[in-house]
């Protein structure tokens, strides 16, 4: 049987102290579900000790039940003027009721004497006094070895001895940061070298995990190395991101993990849905996706005229090291791209709609995927709006309405007041025009109001509707204000949760796009629940 290795997400922590990178309390619920549903073994949700997001995201995972993720509260060891039980960081973790608990305690001298200001001894105290407090509290207690790697570099006797502590005090995962992210590759053997020969007695009960930064561009070469050298514990970030040059790429790092060196976990059976899951967390966070990206970028497995074409068309070892649907990505050969087929036809099985890989109608789908991402439209996180495109291009989509127009007003008359918004739309259901204004709390909210007032007397189910997330993505900077735009929707009803996107060059249009996607897409379950 291969080793299994234990897969620990901080991105929803760590990730989310990258530069311009911020998710909302929905999109961290969002993301959980999803790192769940890809088989990742512990969920690190937040600092709740120095962030009220973090609160109200354990808060809001309370009533979220997982399939396999185990929950984790990240925080710092006491502090020095605190026992334990009066730590204000402590107890906050332990009241968001995860069952597993992650400390950091510094192991570089450097620290402990010039940024903490307590002596060494002092700094082991604390280690220890604050494992023994949470162990047996929680289910589990992880112990990250802040700075390990400098500190060992300075002093390894004292770095090793923070270990020893740590230990000392209950914790059975040890993990060795390396914080600055400065460690390159040949600096890591020797030193994982003497942390296993100094715990080697321990072996049976003491787990070794790695935690890098990317600020050398080591830190997936230094996760894979500390694997082979028999770290069980693996800890990064989806995309890598994470503070300054970010961690560990875990979209890298699973991968290699499973298809090149054997290995086992969790995510090896859904690992198909590593691809997905990268586009869903750069959608959420409303930043770009690295088209170059290992793996999971669209230009990984992508191939552009002469003899890799034809290589790759009769074999695709020739320039693939991978097939890319075993990471749910697919081959793009950009002079005839055929890459959508597999995706759609999986997609039409998820849905219920019969669609054969033989079905002539399958190629105009396609085309039309091809006409509205070269527009700039992406349905990794719009997955309604894309259902929505394959029902019309089928010819199954009811029509429940038609627009024939609509205008927004936006006046300021007083500069210390904001402005008043007002929606006016022209409609028809069936043969009975209906013609309605709304005001509402800029234009997107008072279309949104506006159109609601005109069709919930014929649908009344469109009450139950509410829009929880609205984002705004400028896909073209240099064009500055007249740039193309990308939003997406996020909408629910109470039972159900749903994404819908659109793009043009005006941001009120992409919305009213975006809008009226979300709408049908509701009455469009509405219909087939009722046909059911």
């Amino acid at each position: 049987m291969a080793r299994a290795i234990e897969v620990y997400d901080t991105t929803l922590r760590d990730g989310t102290q990258a530069e311009n990178f911020n998710l909302s309390v929905d999109d961290k619920v969002r993301i959980t579900h999803a790192l769940d549903d890809l088989g990742i073994d512990y969920i690190e949700g937040g600092w709740p000790g120095s962030n009220p997001t973090s609160v109200d995201y354990f808060r809001k995972m309370r009533r979220v039940q997982l399939n396999h993720a185990r929950l984790t509260a990240f925080g710092s060891t006491r502090r020095n003027s605190n026992t334990v039980e009066k730590d204000p960081n402590i107890q906050a973790m332990l009241e968001t009721g995860a069952p597993v608990i992650t400390i950091f305690g510094k192991s570089w001298d450097v620290h402990v004497t010039d940024a903490l200001k307590i002596t060494l001894e002092e700094n082991l105290e604390i280690i220890e006094d604050t494992l023994n407090y949470l162990t047996g509290r929680v289910d589990e207690v992880i112990y990250d070895a802040e700075h390990f790697f400098d500190g060992f570099k300075k002093n390894p006797d004292y770095a090793l001895e923070t270990l020893e502590r740590a230990v000392k005090g209950g914790a059975r995962t040890l993990v060795l940061c390396d914080t600055n992210g400065g460690t390159l590759p040949y600096e890591l053997t020797p030193i994982l070298s003497q942390v296993q020969q100094r715990f080697g007695g321990l072996q049976t009960s003491v787990k070794l995990g790695i935690h890098s930064h990317n600020d050398s561009e080591a830190a997936v070469a230094n996760a894979l190395i500390a694997v082979q050298h028999g770290i069980d514990h693996v800890q990064g970030t989806i995309n890598g991101f994470g503070e300054r040059c970010g961690n560990a790429n875990l979209t890298s790092i699973l991968p290699a993990l499973i298809f090149k060196m054997g290995l086992d976990c969790q995510a090896k059976d859904h690992i198909e849905g590593l691809y997905p899951v990268s586009r869903l967390v750069n959608e959420l966070a409303n930043l770009r996706h690295n088209r170059y990206q290992p793996y999971v970028g669209e230009s990984a497995f992508a191939h552009k005229g002469g003899i890799h074409v034809s290589a790759v068309k009769r074999n695709p070892l020739t320039y693939e090291h991978l097939e890319p649907e075993k990471v749910g990505n697919h081959r793009r050969i950009l002079i005839s791209d055929q890459s959508g087929r597999s995706n759609i036809l999986h997609k039409a099985v998820k849905w219920g709609i019969k669609l054969k890989p033989e079905d002539p109608l399958l190629a105009s789908i396609i085309n039309e995927l091809k006409e509205k991402e070269n527009e700039g439209y992406k349905y990794e996180a719009a997955e309604a709006s894309f259902e929505l495109l394959m029902r019309n291009a089928l010819g199954i989509q009811r029509k429940f309405f038609r627009i024939d127009g609509f205008r927004v007003m936006n006046n300021k008359y007083r500069m210390d007041q904001p402005p008043l918004t007002e929606a006016t739309i022209r409609l028809y259901v069936g043969g009975n025009e209906v013609h309605t204004a709304s005001m509402g709390d800029g234009p997107v909210n008072a279309l949104d109001r506006a159109l609601r007032k005109a069709l919930t007397r014929f649908y009344p189910v469109l009450e139950e509707m509410d829009l929880l997330d609205y984002k705004v993505r400028v896909l073209s900077g240099e064009s500055g204000t007249k740039a193309k735009v990308r939003v997406l929707i996020d909408s629910s009803d109470g039972k159900c949760q749903w994404q819908t996107v659109g793009v043009s060059f005006n941001i009120i249009e992409a919305s009213w796009q975006a809008l009226i996607d979300s709408v049908n897409y509701k009455l469009m379950k509405e219909d087939i629940g009722s046909q059911g």
